[in-house]
């Protein structure tokens, strides 16, 4: 722990000194440069209504995402400088980058219809006090700061297990299963939520996400991430 925050420490005086550090090319002067930001291929308007996935990217995989999501939305693939950024973001300390990524995954939220609330997928505690900080949330309050769309933090990680990274679909089902939960204060009844994170990637995360804010009493949930993998 005294490691991460000295490396935490010496990230945030060198973004302070020196401008941001392109997740890309890796030059000083900007979060992504122009260069690089034009070979990401966004997903646009061809995507499924649904899934999310474009046509001309991948099959469409409504039939294996989560049944209690009705629709979800990416920036991208997981690749290029957007996957760089999110390993700089989550593993590297750079929070600071949670503006930027924060205002490319608000771009989302027009094309999902309303929305009541933002529900970040929560961390363990232990593994939240380990990191220092939830990524999803990060991203949750950057898209409310440019939104207007309300927080909501209801939902908890009662159970511990390893990391998501590396593992099979089936694995990973059985590593989210029960290992969330509402606090008891929650009331999330008659409300259209969108979970909040950073990839997607069989999305066992988010459907075990949302079938506790369904079962809760949410009218309908929705996702959004930064990236996907396809």
């Amino acid at each position: 722990m005294a490691m991460k925050r000295i490396l935490a420490a010496r990230n945030i005086m060198l973004d302070t000194i020196f401008p941001p550090r392109c997740a890309g090319c890796r030059r000083r002067g900007t979060w992504v440069c122009e260069d690089c930001d034009n070979r990401l291929m966004r997903w646009g308007p061809t995507r499924c209504d649904r899934c999310g996935i474009p046509s001309d990217i991948a099959d469409c995989r409504c039939a294996d995402f989560p049944e209690d999501i009705t629709a979800h939305r990416s920036v991208a693939a997981y690749r290029g400088w957007l996957r760089s950024a999110i390993i700089a973001f989550k593993y590297g300390e750079e929070r600071a980058r949670a503006a930027h990524l924060g205002t490319e995954l608000a771009a989302l939220v027009a094309d999902i219809g309303k929305i009541d609330g933002l529900v970040p997928v929560p961390l363990h505690p232990k593994r939240q006090r380990e990191r220092g900080f939830n990524q999803a949330e990060l991203l949750a309050r950057r898209v409310q700061s440019l939104t207007g769309i309300p927080l909501r933090d209801e939902l908890i990680r009662t159970k511990s297990g390893p990391h998501q990274v590396g593992l099979g679909a089936a694995d990973r089902a059985a590593n989210v299963q029960d290992a969330f939960a509402m606090r008891l204060d929650a009331n999330v009844s008659g409300l259209r939520l969108a979970l909040v994170d950073d990839v997607c990637t069989t999305g066992a995360t988010l459907g075990a996400c949302a079938m506790v804010l369904i079962r809760h009493g949410a009218r309908e949930v929705v996702s959004l991430t930064l990236a996907r993998e396809v």
